[in-house]
């Protein structure tokens, strides 16, 4: 059957480069105003020009660069931090006073972009190294750095550091999350085969294993043998793992990807009549009482509701009796849809299903409340010993279709 793959994709680093291309739009903005309202302050300004166009230029074609950890190489991170470099340096230059007042540098704030991308590619120890030029760059600008100097350089230095930090644990949470989900996905396929199984192959092999062992002879051994294949079998289906996602990096975006494959069904998405799906249960021994008008759920939870009550029926036939009577009834309810499985055997004793469960024995747990689990429905069993066993199954309308 074809198959088709739903991309889900998970991280806080696209957020982060998109947010620092517009700090850098912003902050390059920002240094030519600053610029053109002091430029009477600057004794060179021809320098502050060169460089604010050089800078507005880098900024703009470079804009590409920091869309994703793939296309912010580490070439353009050095050619970056070297430019916010060489503009500090030239500070002194274009207006010597600034030493003297503790004014601000040629590329002011805009620096903190270099920092911040090397912080959002690498972490926190990128972070600290880039910073530290910066810092030392600061420094030897000022000749004679004063405390506010070293207060900004202290700012710089552990602002990074702490953003690169958060972006490490960032991606941590997020393959431990992709991890989480590809190991629920792989569970809920392996129960989904469970069900499947327990529904055809389980219950044959059980089957020719009483009939065997009734008839004797030959077929005794056969249905011993069919006895041993099933108790391998059922061992398999309660403890095998079915890989049903995968994870990846998309290098481009600097996200972790989970790739999911569901079955691709070719039936249209229509609602099906629960009613006729629970039709050909009805017969001398089973009684279905359903409403007059069409009982309409979506395909996929009608299918897996009536496979529900095929194993709770499935279950009377075996525990209580060839000859054990039961009932069916539906009720179509605006919010869900409840289906009432009734019989009048001998009961479930106390800890049973425990017991059964403990020995690889998932009807219940797998066939009937794995079902309606998936469903977002629930599925309740109440049994009292010489009473029969009433199984309720309740499908809520707003997730019976997800």
């Amino acid at each position: 059957m074809a198959r088709r793959e739903r991309v889900v994709r998970m991280s806080v680093e696209v957020p982060l480069w998109r947010a620092l291309a517009a700090y850098r739009v912003l902050t390059m903005i920002y240094g030519v105003l600053l610029f053109l309202f002091t430029r009477q302050n600057f004794e060179r300004p021809g320098i502050a020009i060169a460089f604010l166009a050089v800078m507005s230029v880098w900024t703009l074609a470079t804009l590409h660069k920091v869309t994703g950890a793939a296309s912010c190489t580490k070439g353009f991170l050095v050619a970056d931090l070297t430019i916010a470099l060489t503009g500090i340096m030239l500070t002194p230059l274009a207006d010597a006073h600034a030493q003297q007042v503790d004014g601000p540098t040629l590329p002011s704030i805009w620096t903190a972009g270099s920092v911040l991308a090397f912080a959002i590619k690498g972490g926190w120890r990128w972070a600290g190294v880039a910073s530290s030029f910066v810092a030392v760059a600061n420094i030897v600008e000022r000749g004679e750095p004063s405390r506010d100097t070293f207060h900004n350089v202290l700012l710089v230095w552990v602002a990074s550091i702490a953003i690169g930090y958060v972006v490490e644990v960032a991606r941590a949470s997020e393959r431990t999350l992709a991890r989480a989900l590809e190991i629920e996905a792989a569970t809920r396929e392996r129960e989904r085969l469970a069900r499947d199984i327990h529904d055809s192959v389980l219950q044959v092999l059980a089957m020719v294993q009483r009939r065997g062992t009734a008839l004797g002879g030959e077929a005794a051994e056969l249905g011993r043998m069919a006895g041993e294949q099933e108790v391998a079998l059922r061992t398999l289906v309660a403890g095998g793992l079915v890989t049903a996602s995968r994870v990846s990096e998309d290098g481009s975006q600097g996200a972790v990807v989970r790739v999911v494959e569901v079955p691709d069904d070719d039936e249209p998405a229509r609602p099906h009549d629960l009613r006729t799906l629970l039709a050909p249960h009805a017969g001398s021994k089973v009684t279905l009482s359903e409403p007059g008008a069409p009982v309409l759920l979506d395909a996929p939870a009608a299918r897996e509701l009536a496979a529900a009550v095929g194993a709770a029926l499935d279950n009377v036939r075996r525990h209580a009796g060839e000859d054990a009577q039961a009932w069916i009834l539906v009720e179509d309810w605006p919010d869900e849809v409840v289906v009432t499985v009734r019989d009048d055997g001998p009961g479930i004793p106390d800890g049973r299903l425990a017991q059964a469960e403990g020995e690889g024995r998932m009807g219940v747990a797998m066939s009937i409340r794995g079902r309606l689990r998936d469903l977002g429905g629930t599925a309740e069993l109440i049994s009292v010993p010489g009473q029969g066993t009433e199984v309720e199954l309740k499908v809520p309308r707003g997730k019976a279709g997800t």
